[in-house]
């Protein structure tokens, strides 16, 4: 329960969480050793001395009640004694400050051990104590110097100790961004090889950020291994069979046309679309390079191109003085992705719109159409490798390997975005919205 409570308050940052264990018992231990030092000094100091003073006003008092003239024997207690005609007995005690601590027990002890006095004043002056007595209707008032009553300088030890508080916490807030700093690059290697991009790290730091950094360099140069056999193999395998496939187009392109032949040759061009969308799914897009693109004008390109082939795509903007700005983005795969987003939707429906939105830290691609769409239960299996849902999909309308939504889902997810299925609620179809960040 307590920690629930406390949660939502807790520092995020592993350097503020950090800062925060040790910063805590610096202050508890100022905390500890203030109260103390104000209970000991404060208080059983500051009483000894107030009595040792009181002992000496008392003394004062008892010799006017003996009708002597106590003035010399004040200037020789180092206290100035002074008549008072038309006294103000109804006046209230006078603190120096509210943080004078050591004042509060110089009156209250005063009050305790002196019968007849009636007012003491610590704030006419800084330096000095102003005592008020009641003698047989006159006043007599004593002052002495504050340094009789209480330590000089109380508060030294206090700002001793919150200079030595900031110092060490100068101290270990620079110790503790030396030690992040291995960590956040850590961090920054590995989102940036989520996206396709190779950050160099160098293993610094302490011994355990440092296994952490090796383990990861590791992992990196294993995984890039596999990618780049897998590139190899399927480039391989690829390239291998477009031969035949050149043969056989040749073989029938020289057969008598009738509909066997055109069945023949859509049939191997099918296959070689294959062929091309599983050279794009090996190759992916980590050997592209960043480059600055306009949103708008991609997404125009891409229009226009479908609009070649007797197509009517509507393209709408929203944001659009966003959207010129451009923004770093691997310009051939998120072309190609987009653009099997827009290939699926013509393949199943006959009226296809492109919606480009821009906002604050994204722009998103939508494109919807108004064919079947796809069930909820299958957009996850959908954006799967080799994922065919031809039961959702009309099968006459088009055929595939099931990789375009793959790639178009691997290529937003490795510029930090992301691909999202969902219903059209204009068109009917399917929506399918493309986000990158800016």
């Amino acid at each position: 329960m307590f920690n629930k409570w406390l949660k939502p308050y807790l520092p995020r940052t592993l350097f503020k969480r950090a800062f925060l264990i040790l910063i805590v018992p610096i202050v508890l231990i100022q905390v500890v050793v203030g109260v103390v030092f104000v209970e000991r000094l404060f208080q059983d100091v500051t009483r000894q001395m107030t009595k040792a003073a009181s002992l000496d006003i008392n003394h004062l008092i008892d010799l006017v009640s003996d009708g002597e003239n106590p003035m010399k024997t004040a200037q020789s207690l180092q206290i100035d004694a002074t008549w008072i005609e038309t006294p103000d007995f109804d006046q209230a005690d006078r603190y120096r400050d509210l943080y004078d601590f050591a004042g509060w027990y110089v009156i209250e002890t005063l009050h305790q051990e002196v019968p007849e006095l009636r007012v003491v004043d610590l704030g006419r002056s800084r330096d000095s104590v102003y005592v008020l007595t009641d003698i047989g209707s006159r006043g007599l008032e004593f002052r002495m110097a504050r340094n009789r009553v209480s330590a000089t300088n109380p508060h030294q030890l206090l700002v001793y100790m919150i200079l030595a508080a900031l110092l060490l916490s100068i101290l270990a807030a620079l110790f503790l961004r030396n030690q992040i700093k291995p960590i956040r690059r850590l961090a920054r290697a590995a989102d940036a090889f989520g996206k396709g991009q190779n950050l160099p790290l160098n293993p610094r730091g302490a011994s355990e950020v440092r296994s952490a950094a090796t383990a990861f360099l590791s992992m990196r140069a294993r995984i890039e291994r596999q990618i780049e056999q897998r590139t190899m193999m399927l480039s391989g395998v690829s390239h291998d069979l477009r031969t035949p496939l050149t043969r056989l187009k040749l073989s029938v392109s020289l057969m008598e046309p009738d509909e066997e032949t055109e069945m023949i040759l859509r049939d191997l061009n099918e296959m070689e679309d294959i062929l091309d969308e599983f050279l794009a799914f090996a190759r992916g897009d980590s050997a592209e390079q960043d480059e600055l693109v306009s949103p708008i004008g991609l997404a125009q390109q891409i229009v226009d191109n479908a609009n070649r082939n007797d197509r009517d795509v509507e393209l709408t903007f929203e944001g659009a003085e966003d959207a010129q700005s451009p923004i770093k983005m691997r310009r051939t795969a998120v072309h190609r992705a987009v653009s099997n987003l827009l290939s699926n939707a013509l393949k199943y429906g006959n009226k296809v719109r492109v919606n480009l939105y821009t906002g604050a830290g994204f722009v998103e691609f939508v494109i919807e159409d108004n064919g079947p769409g796809i069930a909820p239960d299958h957009r996850d299996d959908a954006i799967k490798p080799f994922a065919r849902l031809d039961a959702a999909r009309n099968q006459d309308k088009g055929a595939g390997v099931g990789l375009g939504l793959a790639i178009a889902a691997d290529v937003a997810r490795s510029h930090g975005g992301s691909l999202t299925l969902s219903d059209s609620d204009d068109l009917g179809g399917l929506k399918a919205a493309f986000r990158l960040p800016r």
